[in-house]
């Protein structure tokens, strides 16, 4: 129970930061999804999931929307489709999941991935999440030149009362971090919007964008001032909002292709997550498997249905949960648990709308650190290892598309080894993949060709 409780504490800065991504983002409809009703179905969404994982897997394990995705659907996907249709492509990510983990084809695609190029996506991931939280809170902006394209903060410096907070509180954040302060990320979060509600009581710096025009030195999603109420009913209003129209919208081969970088990223964070933590709670036998693989990589497939389904995002198994391993969690009881108080989360979502956007920037930054720090585990030594994963990692953040980024690795991979007298080590099921993002990359000049 108590490992529970700090699972819950590590993972609930989820509630507030999920929200915030999402609802930041206007829709290719022009249309956003309302922050209070997205901290109901997040809370909803994690707490439902985590108890089902604890009572079926019977591991401590919890689940909830993953930053990677949600990051990927505010940036890369809603500017093609709708987030009705958006999240339509979540549900079938999850059904794919699922199918994939009632039979062994999801263990005969991760065999197929070389563990070179796995670490690179999650730290690409990494580089890119902070790059959005640094963008979002202002620290790196738009330059309006062809060189540089970006530059610090107003005209180079970090002039505007937002983007300081955004520093304190990414300060704040990395010293809590550091000292390996329990839930530090939800302090930092929760510590940082006070200091924000103070700033904008005494300098009333208001939003940036105003009906008298934009203002650089606002604030860039909420302004941080105090709720009227507390605790509100939660308003679950997007609990089956989804739809399969990105087909219709974008095509076939477009939607498809968003479908399978969804269900990678999926597929390889849930199981990457399973592996490190199975570890660390010293449930792995000598072969490095663990109990109950089977009904917890379902349940985990049924996470992501139902995040597409709540349009919460793909919801996954945190990796914040070693925390709650750390006090002493070992079985499901700790899930019950941690589900019990993200449920209750639910009723409090009028304080989802305090928190600006510049503090979450800083939370994300924190969370693309430690998703970097994997990057000591790639071998920098041979080149033809070297190039994919480099490509794969700072294609990711430069072209705001996580799909650009595995697509590149893959192809250099199969490319450059096969080339280098390695072809015999590529699996037949990576050079499918790689030809299908090779059609992704040329799909506007082959459409016209067709056309």
């Amino acid at each position: 129970m108590r490992g529970g409780l700090v699972t819950f504490m590590t993972m609930a800065y989820i509630v507030i930061l999920n929200p915030l991504i999402l609802g930041g983002t206007d829709d290719v409809a022009g249309n956003a999804l309302e922050v209070a009703q997205l901290a109901a179905v997040t809370g909803l969404t994690a707490g439902v999931m985590t108890i089902l994982f604890g009572m079926v897997a019977n591991l401590p394990f919890g689940l909830a929307a993953g930053l990677g995705i949600n990051s990927f659907l505010a940036v890369s996907v809603v500017g093609q489709v709708t987030w009705p249709e958006a999240m339509g492509l979540v549900v079938i990510n999850g059904l794919i999941i699922v199918l994939l983990s009632a039979t062994k084809l999801r263990e005969m695609i991760f065999k197929a991935v070389p563990a070179q190029l796995k670490t690179a996506i999650t730290v690409g991931i990494g580089f890119f999440i902070a790059f959005i939280g640094l963008v979002d809170a202002g620290f790196v902006r738009a330059s309006g030149s062809a060189s540089p394209p970006v530059q610090l903060g107003d005209d180079g410096s970090v002039a505007t009362l937002p983007t300081l907070v955004f520093v304190i509180g990414l300060l704040f954040m990395g010293v809590l971090m550091a000292r390996k302060v329990k839930g530090a990320l939800l302090i930092g979060i929760l510590g940082t919007t006070v200091i924000a509600i103070i700033v904008e009581a005494i300098f009333k710096v208001g939003p940036s964008f105003t009906k008298d025009g934009p203002n650089p030195a606002g604030w860039n999603l909420n302004v941080p001032t105090l709720p009227e109420s507390i605790v509100s009913l939660p308003d679950l209003s997007l609990v089956g909002a989804f739809s399969f129209g990105a087909f219709e919208r974008i095509g076939a081969l477009a939607a498809l292709m968003l479908v399978f970088t969804l269900v990678f990223t999926n597929f390889f964070d849930a199981v990457g997550t399973l592996t490190g933590l199975t570890k660390e709670a010293g449930l792995q036998d000598d072969k490095g498997n663990f109990p109950r693989l089977k009904s917890a990589l379902l349940i985990e497939g049924v996470g992501a249905v139902a995040g597409g389904a709540t349009s919460s995002s793909s919801n996954t198994i945190y990796i914040d949960s070693a925390a709650g391993v750390g006090e002493g969690a070992r079985t499901g009881l700790a899930n019950v648990v941690t589900g019990v108080l993200f449920l209750l989360a639910m009723f409090f979502t009028p304080l989802t709308q305090v928190v600006p956007l510049e503090v979450a920037g800083a939370a994300l930054v924190v969370v693309g650190v430690l998703m970097v720090s994997q990057i000591r585990f790639i071998d920098w030594t041979e080149f033809s290892i070297g190039l994919p994963v480099f490509l794969t990692v700072t294609i990711m953040p430069l072209t705001y598309s996580i799909a650009n980024g595995i697509g590149a690795g893959f192809i250099a991979w199969v490319v450059v080894r096969s080339l280098s007298g390695k072809a015999r080590e590529i699996s037949p099921l990576l050079w499918i993949v790689a030809l299908g993002f090779l059609i992704y990359f040329a799909r506007g000049p082959l459409e016209a060709l067709i056309g």
